[in-house]
């Protein structure tokens, strides 16, 4: 697979956004166009974009054929689950992915997904001296800092990295790095879903700063939503039916299960390690 490595720097979009509902048309039907790679990325990740009737948006599409085989993952799955990933986000109401299709392009079958103009804010992420975090901050935990110096890494007490920790333990995301979040116009995105869905817990992310506590009475309603769509025959269960196996349905089905029945955020488990690497 070739393609052009010149691209804007992420983040940078030249053309005007579209509403939610148009986009997924333009994204599932227009003609895309590469225009170059992300060189950081893990698996292939194209820049693109997407036209379609007079339409034109950026994008990013990760084609199956450009995939790492995973140990613990089935080959060829990557863009199903993300895919899975926004239709549970849009499930919760609180739109946590970007608009993400699955569909053909120029190598194949692959993911497509609407490319997010990050807009710079406050950090959600930090390194600070001490052992206990400033208010307004959660603890993830201690990180070498170089000359055998440690600082504690921190993030944000905010509520959309809140709900997108619920959301994380949800679709049991095994990946969910500190670049993996995009601030946008006031709303945050979480991207790059393909490690989740796995029927075994492999919660690895940063943003533990809430485990064991309670759940808010806003994630409790939307975690009941979702047990009713979950459902044989639900809305979400037939959708994910079609991008993900039974039996990992069936395991999401359990672990919205497990939170309600808590009513608290998951803590690490000890069998899997709790935090990605590198974790920024």
């Amino acid at each position: 697979m070739s393609a052009p490595e010149r691209i804007p720097p992420r983040g940078v979009t030249p053309h005007a956004p579209l509403a939610d509902g148009s986009l997924a048309a333009l994204l599932t039907q227009g003609e895309l166009t590469v225009r170059g790679r992300i060189r950081d990325a893990s698996n292939a990740a194209l820049y693109c974009t997407v036209s379609h009737q007079g339409r034109e948006a950026a994008c990013v599409y990760k084609p199956v054929a450009g995939e790492r085989p995973l140990w613990d993952f089935p080959d060829g799955t990557l863009a199903q689950r993300e895919v899975a990933a926004y239709e549970v986000s849009e499930a919760t109401g609180w739109g946590l992915v970007p608009v993400t299709v699955l569909r053909d392009g120029p190598y194949g079958e692959g993911m497509v997904q609407q490319w997010i103009e990050v807009t710079p804010e406050a950090d959600l992420l930090a390194l600070v001296d001490g052992e206990e975090p400033e208010p307004g901050w959660k603890a993830i935990g201690f990180a070498e800092v170089g000359e055998g110096r440690t600082a504690l890494l921190v993030h944000a007490d905010d509520a959309r990295l809140r709900r997108l920790a619920v959301l994380d333990a949800v679709i049991n995301n095994a990946d969910r790095k500190g670049g993996h979040l995009l601030p946008a116009d006031g709303r945050l995105y979480g991207i790059d879903h393909g490690v989740t869905f796995h029927a075994e817990d492999k919660l690895r992310t940063l943003l533990w700063g809430w485990a064991g506590e309670p759940l808010t009475a806003e994630a409790l309603e939307v975690l009941r939503s979702l047990r009713e769509a979950l459902k044989d025959g639900g809305s979400l269960a037939t959708r994910l039916g079609e991008l993900i196996t039974p039996a990992e349905t069936q395991a999401t089905r359990a672990r919205v299960d497990a939170l309600l029945a808590s009513g608290t955020h998951p803590e690490p488990g000890g069998e899997w390690p709790a935090i990605p690497w590198p974790p920024v």
